[in-house]
């Protein structure tokens, strides 16, 4: 077996294993946070044997636990490598604002295509209290943060881009990124492509300028939690600029409204690419 996975090519086994570290993290949390809704609703308890899991996950993802012979290999491809206080200051600045600039692509692509108007709704028992709610969204944002960055940005996206570069890497992970949130708008997966393609380029930009996912990760992990929040209590998903969709630039013209997201997008996008310049300078300076 070892013998015809290392005939693999590197592409294929990156992709293999980025699907497989994802699903190894996802799938537990759906079991427990379901198995919740049924037994003993009133209480979160599903954070407690899922914090437990993912801290063993995580461990074994970073080089513990048998065969010893991997452990160097799950760590670089985790690669959760530790960052100084000022290259984490840059990583979050540029994130926050490449995260600014989808909004106006999403007001961009309302007025272009049909964007859906529904996403897979936050489904709970009506006796689930409010905040034994908010504390199981903001555990799986926490997962969705950790496993998916694991599994996107670092055992699928490294090994291609130290073998391909970054932007096959990142149009490779961001293209089954979005194919991952099929469930989400199953209508429209192609659609939604560009906005997924757009968010994995601020997630692996990061991972890619400071050769770890941990900002990526704590700035997934909090988008998520706002996403999920935002869709609980509106029942609006992040992608629907406005409670009613607008019209589309084909039927009704390029309006005052179309230029103002085109104007935002420029130049949050190029204050993005300022940031992200900043940053890859800083880890630079700190390496040496």
């Amino acid at each position: 077996m070892l013998s015809l996975w290392r005939s693999l090519p590197s592409i294929v086994r990156a992709v293999i294993a980025g699907i497989a570290v994802t699903a190894a993290g996802t799938l537990p949390w759906v079991f427990f946070v379901r198995w919740n809704q049924r037994v003993i609703v009133g209480l979160p308890w599903a954070i407690l044997p899922m914090t437990l899991y993912l801290w063993l996950y995580w461990r074994y993802l970073s080089g513990s636990g048998w065969p010893q012979t991997t452990a160097e290999a799950r760590r670089r491809s985790l690669r959760a490598n530790a960052l100084s206080g000022d290259v984490w200051g840059m990583s979050l600045l540029a994130g926050v604002v490449g995260l600014a600039a989808l909004l106006p692509l999403l007001g961009i692509m309302s007025r272009l295509v049909r964007l859906p108007e529904e996403a897979q709704s936050v489904s709970l028992p009506q006796q689930m209290p409010v905040f034994t709610v908010f504390l199981l969204l903001v555990m799986g944002s926490v997962v969705a943060g950790v496993v998916e960055e694991a599994g996107f940005r670092g055992y699928m996206q490294g090994p291609i881009e130290r073998r391909h570069g970054p932007i096959v890497a990142i149009l490779l992970s961001g293209t089954l990124f979005g194919a991952g949130h099929y469930t989400h708008h199953p209508a429209s997966v192609v659609a939604m492509l560009p906005y997924y393609l757009a968010v994995a380029a601020v997630y692996g930009g990061l991972a890619y300028a400071t050769n770890s996912i941990l900002p990526s990760m704590v700035l997934h992990a909090g988008g998520d939690m706002f996403s999920l929040t935002r869709l609980w209590t509106t029942g609006q998903p992040e992608w629907q600029v406005s409670a009613k969709p607008p019209g589309l630039v084909w039927e009704t013209g390029a309006d005052a409204a179309f230029w103002g997201y085109v104007a935002a997008f420029v130049l949050l996008g190029a204050g993005a690419v300022w940031a992200y310049s900043a940053l890859a300078g800083a880890v630079r300076a700190a390496r040496a």
